[in-house]
This record gives C-alpha cells, sequence and structure tokens, in this order.
C-alpha cells in the first residue's frame, strides 16, 4: 500500500475521466491517478471517421497517470487495484459512454451501473470493517436521462425521474445502489447528473462530434428537430462539477446536476459551426422520438452548494473544438 494521496477513475481513459484525471493532477488534489479501463470502445473500428484520441487524452500527464486494465463488473479485479492503491477519491464512469450504441443491452447496461457499483460498495464496505480504510468520497457518475422527458424547464435535482429508455433506466438504478449502499456502510458518496457532454477528445460519436466532422468533411447536418433543445456541456466543465463533488464537504449525500445551465437547440449548435463553415448547409428533420425531451438543466444547487459555475460557453467551446479537430482529424 502506497503513502502517495491517489484517485480511482473508472473509465479512466474515457472523455470524462481523463479529464477529470488531468484536473486532480494540474490541481495538486492528489499525487497519482489510477486509470482503471477495459480498453473498449463503443464505435466501430471500422467507421470511416473513427479515430481513438487516447493518447492525446493522457498527454502531459503520462508519468502520474497508472493505467490498469479491467472492467468493474469483475469484483476481484476491483478489489485488487482497491486494496493496493487505497485511494482517497474514487470515480465511477465505466458504463456505456452514450445513451443508444448499436445494439445496446439492458444487460450490458446493468453491469456498468448497478452491478459494478455494487461491487465498489462491497469492497469498500468489507475494508472499512476490516482496516478502517474508506475513500474521502464516492463519486457516481449518473446521467441527465434519468429524468426522461422534462416536464418544467429548467429541470432541478427534484423533478421527477422517469426514465424512457435502458441508458437512464440502468443510472437511475445505479443511483439507487449509490444511496442505499452508502447509507448501509457509511460510506461518503456524491451523485452526479452530466448532460450533453462535448469537447476535443471525444471519440464516441455524440450529436456534437457528428456535427463537426461533417461539417469538416463538407456534408450537410441532418437536424432531427428544429426546436430540439439539449444543455450542452463543455467536457473541463463537466470534470471540474465531478472533482467539486469529490473535496467539497457539502456535497456528500447529495446529488447534482453539472451542465452549462443553459439549453441551446441543435439548431443553434449547427449555426454556431457556421461561423467556422460559412458554406456548411443542413436539413430539418422529424425528431428522434426515441430521445427525451430534455433543455435546460438548473444549476443552482451545485453552485451554492459546491461553488460550481461553468466557464467554457459555447461558442468558446465549439471554437476550440473545431481547432482541435482541423489540427488532428483525418477522415
Amino acid at each position: 500500500m502506497s503513502e502517495k494521496r491517489y484517485a480511482f477513475i473508472t473509465g479512466g481513459l474515457g472523455f470524462i475521466g481523463s479529464t477529470i484525471a488531468r484536473q486532480l493532477l494540474e490541481q495538486n488534489i492528489v499525487d497519482g491517478v489510477i486509470a482503471f479501463d477495459h480498453f473498449g470502445r463503443y464505435v466501430s473500428s471500422l467507421h470511416p471517421a473513427f479515430t481513438d484520441y487516447r493518447k492525446e487524452r493522457l498527454k502531459g500527464i503520462e508519468d502520474r497517470v497508472i493505467v490498469r486494465r479491467g472492467e468493474a463488473k469483475n469484483f476481484h479485479a476491483l478489489y485488487r487495484v482497491i486494496d493496493e492503491y487505497r485511494p482517497e477519491y474514487i470515480f465511477h464512469l465505466a458504463a456505456l459512454p452514450l445513451a443508444k450504441p448499436d445494439n445496446i443491452t439492458a444487460e450490458e447496461a446493468e453491469e456498468g451501473s448497478v452491478s459494478a457499483t455494487s461491487n465498489f460498495f462491497e469492497i469498500m464496505g468489507y475494508l472499512k470493517k476490516k482496516e478502517g480504510y474508506e475513500p474521502k468520497r464516492f463519486v457516481y457518475a449518473s446521467s441527465s436521462m434519468v429524468y426522461g422527458d422534462f416536464q418544467y424547464d429548467p429541470a432541478d435535482e427534484n423533478h421527477p425521474t422517469n426514465p424512457k429508455e435502458t441508458y437512464g433506466t440502468m443510472k437511475l438504478a445505479g443511483e439507487v445502489v449509490t444511496r442505499g449502499m452508502s447509507n448501509l456502510y457509511g460510506i461518503k458518496s456524491a451523485i452526479i447528473r452530466p448532460s450533453a457532454v462535448y469537447g476535443a477528445k471525444d471519440m464516441n460519436r455524440r450529436v456534437s462530434q457528428i456535427f463537426v466532422e461533417k461539417a469538416l468533411l463538407g456534408q450537410k447536418l441532418s437536424i432531427q428537430g428544429a426546436d430540439e433543445a439539449l444543455d450542452f456541456t463543455n467536457v473541463k466543465d463537466a470534470a471540474n462539477g465531478f472533482v467539486l463533488a469529490a473535496i467539497r464537504e457539502e456535497a456528500i449525500g447529495e446529488t447534482f446536476n453539472i451542465t452549462n445551465g443553459k439549453a441551446h437547440t441543435l439548431l443553434e449548435y449547427a449555426q454556431e459551426l457556421q461561423k467556422h463553415f460559412p458554406d456548411l448547409e443542413y436539413e430539418i428533420m422529424p425528431r428522434d422520438e426515441f430521445r427525451p425531451k430534455r433543455g435546460t438543466l438548473s444549476i443552482e444547487k451545485a453552485n451554492r452548494l459546491l461553488g460550481y459555475a461553468p466557464q467554457v460557453t459555447l461558442e468558446e467551446g465549439i471554437r476550440e473544438y473545431v481547432e482541435f479537430m482541423r489540427s488532428k482529424f483525418r477522415p
């Protein structure tokens, strides 16, 4: 067992997880980060636009990140690493990284959000009873998809949870596990609900990435729903919310929306892209009925208790994203 201060991040090579790692290290909150990752991907390697940005994600912090391969659904793999490093902070982000990957199944969504979360608490509870070890904070990554169709806007954390698809359903189930087993074992935890996270080094083809890639290729955008609005959140702001939930005492036992706090329509996103691609064309299509009707999420609670305040506007975030993609994208 090391005397160094460690954070443990499942999905540590992922889009948000790697950004959390960078912020923890740059702010000297920990000495090192354990990036626990199964090295998988959720987009076909045969897709003509697929690019793997994982090396880019760790650039400049490689010497302070320990990468361990494994899946959090595997109890023994998880136990060995936690027992070895005894991390001060645990961030559980390993799960499906987007709401609608190809061939999604309830089993796959359940493994990351429910089984793996249960494993964490069994391990933490055992080590706490046996040796007095417990992390300063366990932070569970949920999703704004747990709300289902918004009944009011902005939606705060007390908004009814009524998911309408597999991803949000299992994320909500993981919240129940986190709350209940935190009570059972006396573990200090917090729950984060991000929304529409975007930015440089994304590789899972969320709508924000698809739009930028099509703009680079000179292809027309298909906008599913003229009024379809998402609370687009830059990955650096999302990661900051996770870090604050780990280090602020006020976060214990709480659930937070961590978003930009202002929704933009897909049409507005496309029009912002037109500033960088003047010839960009788009067409309006019927909205995807699979997706819940969403909008702005209230971040008043996160601001009041954590001091969370997003720093990256959509205009700034898209500009930075386009600059990165122009330097790296190779179709």
